[in-house]
């Protein structure tokens, strides 16, 4: 069983940057689909980015293109999200989820992490 566990969450300053990590146990992190998701105070959770196993393929939400990007280590079993042009509409809690074989969503994620704190001020 893979467990999850985000990183590198902070407070920044709107137009910083920050690089969130997921680590992962487990020796099967290669065949996971992964996927960041995050959920700001009276919202519900959303989709941020998602990557496939090989991290050849990439999804970004439309709010995020552009400024986020998403990547993965299959050596380390570790997942990343780098975040610049942070704006304050960007704080929220930002999860990490794994999905074995394929593409990892809102509803289908079969392992979540316990989430990191990202809060951008104005």
């Amino acid at each position: 069983q893979v467990r999850l566990v985000e990183s590198g969450g902070g407070l920044v300053q709107a137009g910083g940057s920050l690089r969130l990590s997921c680590a992962t146990s487990g020796r099967t992190f290669s065949s996971y689909f992964m996927g960041w998701f995050r959920q700001a105070p009276g919202k519900e959770r959303e989709s941020v980015a998602i990557i496939s196993w090989s991290g050849r393929s990439t999804d970004y939400a439309d709010s995020v293109k552009g400024r986020f990007t998403i990547s993965r280590d299959n050596t380390k079993n570790t997942l990343y999200l780098q975040m610049n042009s942070l704006k304050p509409e960007d704080t929220a809690v930002y999860y990490c989820a794994a999905k074995r074989d394929t593409i990892v969503t809102l509803e289908n994620a079969d392992i979540w992490g316990q989430g990191t704190q990202v809060t951008v001020s104005s």
